[in-house]
């Protein structure tokens, strides 16, 4: 498959960082499994990450966290 930002690159299955920002908190989720394109890096989450990296950063809003650096954990 074909990145869709570079139009490019093709995926394959490896790692990703993804960031994500919510008002005053940032949240950092390293080595989270994805379709990465080797032309420009782009990172491809399936559903089933996706909702595990945001249950991930809805735990950090909760707990008013400011900054938060994870691992990504199954």
């Amino acid at each position: 498959m074909n990145c869709v930002i570079c139009d490019v690159g093709i995926l394959a299955p490896g790692k990703t960082t993804v960031t994500l920002q919510r008002g005053e908190t940032t949240i950092i989720v390293k080595e989270v499994p994805a379709d990465v394109c080797d032309a420009c890096g782009e990172g491809y989450l399936s559903e089933s990450v996706t909702d595990r990296v945001t249950e991930c950063a809805e735990q950090a809003v909760a707990r008013g966290a400011e900054v938060s650096i994870l691992r990504y954990m199954d």
